[in-house]
Formats: C-alpha cells, sequence, structure tokens
C-alpha cells in the first residue's frame, strides 16, 4: 500500500502540473488522518521533487482542549520530520456571527485566508491542502444538490491557482492504511463523527446508504461522472470566452474597470441553451470579478430575458442586475456612471440627474425641461451634446427615425438644428432637448427606476 500510495500521488502530481523544482509548499495541517498523509507523503517525495514544505496549522478557537491536543501534535509530527511550522489562531465563532454564516464556512473562509497569508509571508508558490477522493465526492453531490452546473457538478479541480490537492487520486480508505502501514498516528476530530455539518451528513448517512442500497461502486462512479463534466465545463468555458472576445460590448468606468457587459441578443439567440448559459456566466464574472452567489438559476433567469419584452430585468446578488435592451442582453454593476460631461462638442450645460425608485401611478412633471426616463433602460453612459450622424429615436410602436428627419419633419431651420442639445444613449436619444423624448425610455408600469433629468434648472416651464 505505501509504494502504491506514494506512485498514484505521484503520477497525479505530474498529470496536473502541481509542482515544479524548487516550489515552497505550505501544508494546511490540522492532525487530522487526512492532512497527517499529506505532509508523511510530501516530506518523502520532497527530494526527488526538489521541493520545500512549511506546515500551518490553523486554531479555530472551538472544541477546547481537542483543538489543543491537535494543535500540539501538529507541532510535534513537524519539528519530527524538520518541517517549519506555525499555528495562527482564529476566532471562527466571531467571524461566524459577524459575517452571518455557520462555524463550518466561517471556518473554511478563515483557513483558505490564513494559508494565503502564510504563503506570501514566507515567500511559498502552492499551498497544499488535503482533499481526497471521498472529498470530491461529497462536494459533487453537494453541489448538485444545492443547484450547481456542470462546474459545480465538475468538483474541485487539482489545481486552482496557487491551491492543490494532491491527494484527490487515493480514497479515504487508502489513506487510513497507508498510515497504519507506516504506524504514524493521528487526531480525531469528534465533529467529524456528528451530523450538525451538511458534509458529515453526506459522509455520514447517504453516501454510506447509496453504497449500501444502490451500488458499492458509486463514490468511483461519481468521480468518474465528475472528470467528464470538468471536462465539458472546460470545452464550454472556452467556446463561451471566445464567443464573448467576438462580440461581447464592455462599458468602463473612468477608472478603467468594467461596470458592465453586453451582447446582442440575436448572436446570443443562435446559440444552444448551454453555450448561452456559459456565455452568460461569463460576463457575470468579467462585470464582477467574482461568480460568488451565482447558481444556475440566476443563470437561467438571465437566459430567458433573451425571450421576454424589452426592460425586462432580473436582480443578481450584491446589487447588479440582468436586462434585456433594445438589441441586447446585459450585465450591470451596480453604481454605474450615468453621466459624461465628454459627449462630442463642448456645450456649456451640466444637466441635474438624480435616480429614484418608481412608485405606480406616480405623477410625471409636465415640465418642457425636466423629464424623466426607464433608468433600467440606459445602455450607455448618458451624455448632454449636439446632434452626431447616425443618431434616432424610437417612435410608437417601436419604429426609429433619425434626428435629422426629425428635424426636417419638424420644420427645424437648418442653421438651428446643430444648437439644438440632446440627451443621449450612445447613438440612441432619449430626448431632443426642448422638443420630445423617445417612447422607447419613457416610464411604465414596468418601470422600477426613474432617471430624472433638469436642464437649467427645470425651468422654461410649457
Amino acid at each position: 500500500m505505501h509504494r502504491k500510495i506514494l506512485e498514484s500521488i505521484r503520477e497525479f502530481i505530474g498529470e496536473n502540473h502541481m509542482l515544479v523544482p524548487g516550489d515552497r509548499v505550505i501544508i494546511g495541517l490540522s492532525g487530522g488522518a487526512d492532512s497527517v498523509s499529506l505532509l508523511m507523503i510530501l516530506h518523502e517525495l520532497k527530494n526527488e521533487l526538489n521541493i520545500e514544505l512549511f506546515a500551518v496549522h490553523v486554531h479555530h478557537g472551538l472544541r477546547g482542549e481537542e483543538a489543543d491536543r491537535d494543535s500540539a501534535y501538529a507541532q510535534e509530527l513537524s519539528e519530527n520530520l524538520g518541517v517549519p511550522f506555525v499555528c495562527v489562531h482564529a476566532n471562527v465563532a466571531e467571524y461566524a456571527r459577524v459575517n452571518g454564516m455557520s462555524e463550518e464556512e466561517a471556518g473554511r473562509h478563515l483557513r483558505y485566508r490564513i494559508l494565503e497569508e502564510q504563503r506570501l509571508a514566507h515567500h511559498a508558490s502552492k499551498i497544499a491542502v488535503a482533499h481526497h477522493a471521498d472529498d470530491q465526492a461529497e462536494t459533487v453531490l453537494y453541489n448538485l444538490f444545492r443547484g450547481s452546473g456542470l462546474k459545480g457538478i465538475g468538483g474541485m479541480k487539482p489545481v486552482r491557482d496557487t491551491i492543490i490537492r494532491p491527494l484527490l487520486s487515493v480514497t479515504r480508505k487508502e489513506i487510513l492504511a497507508y498510515l497504519e502501514e507506516k504506524e504514524i498516528s493521528y487526531c480525531e476530530d469528534s465533529t467529524n463523527s456528528g451530523t450538525d455539518y451538511i458534509r458529515n451528513r453526506l459522509r455520514h448517512e447517504i453516501i454510506p446508504a447509496v453504497r449500501k442500497r444502490i451500488n458499492e461502486g458509486a463514490v468511483s462512479n461519481i468521480l468518474q461522472a465528475a472528470k467528464t463534466a470538468a471536462a465539458a465545463d472546460a470545452y464550454f468555458e472556452k467556446a463561451a470566452k471566445q464567443i464573448l472576445e467576438k462580440h461581447g460590448i464592455r462599458e468602463k468606468t473612468a477608472e478603467g474597470g468594467i461596470c458592465s457587459v453586453g451582447i446582442a441578443a440575436e448572436i446570443l439567440k443562435q446559440e444552444d441553451s448551454i453555450v448561452r448559459q456559459y456565455v452568460i456566466r461569463q460576463m457575470i464574472g468579467e462585470t464582477y470579478q467574482s461568480l460568488k452567489d451565482i447558481t444556475s438559476v440566476h443563470v437561467e433567469a438571465a437566459e430567458k430575458l433573451l425571450f421576454k419584452p424589452v426592460g425586462r430585468r432580473i436582480q443578481l446578488p450584491d446589487g447588479g442586475c440582468a436586462l434585456r435592451t433594445y438589441g441586447e442582453l446585459q450585465i450591470k454593476k451596480e453604481g454605474k456612471t450615468i453621466f459624461s460631461q465628454n459627449g462630442g462638442k463642448e456645450t456649456g450645460i451640466t444637466p441635474v440627474i438624480t435616480t429614484f425608485p418608481y412608485k405606480k401611478g406616480q405623477e410625471i412633471p409636465k415640465n418642457g425641461y425636466t423629464k424623466w426616463f426607464d433608468y433600467d433602460k440606459i445602455n450607455s453612459t448618458l451624455s448632454v451634446r449636439y446632434r452626431e450622424t447616425g443618431d434616432y429615436i424610437t417612435l410608437a410602436g417601436g419604429g426609429r427615425k433619425t434626428v435629422k428627419s426629425f428635424m426636417i419633419d419638424e420644420k427645424i431651420p437648418k442653421e438651428e438644428r446643430d444648437k439644438i442639445l440632446l440627451a443621449a444613449d450612445g447613438s440612441h436619444i432619449l430626448w431632443i432637448i426642448g422638443y420630445r423624448i423617445s417612447e422607447y425610455y419613457k416610464i411604465t408600469d414596468d418601470t422600477h427606476t426613474v432617471l430624472q433629468i433638469q436642464i437649467g434648472g427645470g425651468k422654461n416651464d410649457e
């Protein structure tokens, strides 16, 4: 067993390009069987791999004397092996209370934060954690039950940024057999035997029941399905990136960050549903630099907007939204820039712009220089400027008319046309100031937020 597990892990490390000669590796060492075997195995391979090891134990401030015992054992084991060791204390209970999460989730957040801090402090390149094949099966089932797509069903990646998982190729049974053969002791965490935590219920109740009543080889089959799902996920993700690189429309803030990502609705409709959903996930990721709290439910709801009327939207976590505009599906970040002073020729006019929630039936101002618009239909950064080639307004019924044609029809003298201000959403004109507003941006019963624009203090009433 000893040689078999070493060979399996050595091959797994090589196949996934986890380590290169000269790497310094931080090992998350809890003192339990999994992390102890990780330390021992990497210690056996360290000369062959030409790596350095550094052990970090996170004391969660829970379980009293038992936690102190684990910390002392982790330190003793590391020192006996000649591996540098540090213990970092964390108040998991307080962190969970302040952040409104379970102690299980809080512990995981703090562990990874501390391990990354230690990696930087000790100039290490990698963090090794002790997840094994059975953990992978639990993760796949957990993600499946909570509504994840292919990415979640694909499970944990062997390598994710600086995190490596060398034990994903071996089972818990193999790990325990290795420790027994080497006569290496380890600590038992009493909370692991309970069923208070979701993963413990999967480990002690659901998976054993599946093995007993359905298929003894269920875990192996779950892992194979996860591998296939991960490969499919990588394929669709690559396809989505290519589509968005070619057709994506990005709006940036003054600081250069991305505040919205859009794509032509007709282009996205041509793709299969699964590809559309991957493109949408990519759009959310680009806009927010994170997919935290995004599930398949959010992505599917955003996809359905492609087939909904213009102006429909859904809320995303952290205040974001997906919005169906005239020709696009957009993902918008909260706090977008809605007005630009740099809109063509200098006008010398600075509008007063405010936004506020719309209450159905609210009276709309009858004022020639104060107008209300549907904020959620704004597609680009708003500007007040003079006319440009390509400018148009939307008429009742959805038709378009160029600003030039409108001015001709209104019999506005040619010499006056370049003096009339426009409130512009790109080339789509919200308001030909002093004349009319676009039908597209008008307030309706579906309006959520009002954009109010005042010119000249809202004077010159009609």
